[in-house]
């Protein structure tokens, strides 16, 4: 069972990843008005409130760190897709982000179980 979960979760990752790399390129490419526009402004938002949770007190056990790290890197791909599915139209990138938030909303719940079985918090 924990490695079809491992499997999901590096699909995760990975796709997590190229959201978050989507939104960081639209903050350092938008032009000054882009930011008016309530799509670009929820992803800049996202990916600034995930950069920021993402800076954890680091515990020196590097398990720890990356679960605790992952979780809210986990919920900035979550908001992003959310953030489609407020202001996207097109069919196939809806359902990527629904795909997305299942998967996501999966891992930060293993993630905090791997967790709560070695007594650590996610904070």
């Amino acid at each position: 069972m924990f490695k079809a979960r491992l499997k999901w979760h590096m699909l995760g990752m990975a796709v997590g990843c190229f959201v978050s790399g989507v939104a960081a390129a639209q903050h350092a490419h938008a032009p000054g008005h882009a930011e008016s526009d309530p799509a670009v402004a929820a992803y800049l938002a996202a990916s600034e409130r995930m950069h920021q949770d993402m800076a954890i007190a680091f515990s020196g056990d590097p398990d720890v760190d990356f679960a605790r790290a992952m979780i809210p890197h986990h919920q900035g791909a979550i908001d992003m897709a959310q953030a489609v599915l407020d202001h996207g139209r097109d069919p196939e990138i809806r359902a990527l982000a629904e795909a997305i938030i299942a998967a996501q909303e999966n891992e930060i719940a293993v993630l905090r179980g791997w967790l709560e079985e070695r007594g650590q918090t996610a904070d």
